[in-house]
């Protein structure tokens, strides 16, 4: 049997550090992976509500959600680095669906498309 529990405010166990529960829902991101980006080898390393990620070519990536966006108006954040370079990557070309996220990796020296051996993604907004 399934139950419902109906509350505006969290406490901890001592009854403090409250926080209403429309921030725990809205400010929780709804997307996230880290994951291996280099050429033919991309596996995660850890994930949440992430159904695909697809190497499309050099420094190409698409993030597929296992539960849709409510719009593609949401915030997706990249961040890369691979073994070569201390700080490597940055995100650009930003492509939003309500059930994708694709995006392009570029070297911050050189302008230059990365596969990267750390890729993370975050999205925050609202799920369907």
């Amino acid at each position: 049997m399934a139950s419902e529990l109906r509350v505006n405010t969290l406490k901890d166990a001592s009854g403090n550090n409250s926080v209403a529960t429309s921030v725990v829902f809205n400010g929780t991101c709804k997307v996230w992976v880290n994951f291996d980006g280099t050429a033919g080898s991309l596996s995660a390393r850890d994930s949440y509500n992430i159904a695909s990620f697809t190497d499309v070519g050099t420094g190409n990536h698409n993030v597929g959600f296992t539960s849709n966006m409510n719009n593609d108006d949401y915030s997706g954040c990249v961040t890369g680095a691979s073994d070569s370079y201390e700080n490597s990557s940055l995100a650009s070309e930003a492509r939003t669906t309500t059930s994708a996220f694709g995006f392009f990796m570029f070297l911050n020296a050189s302008d230059a498309s990365s596969d990267n051996t750390v890729t993370c993604c975050q999205i925050q907004g609202d799920l369907a």
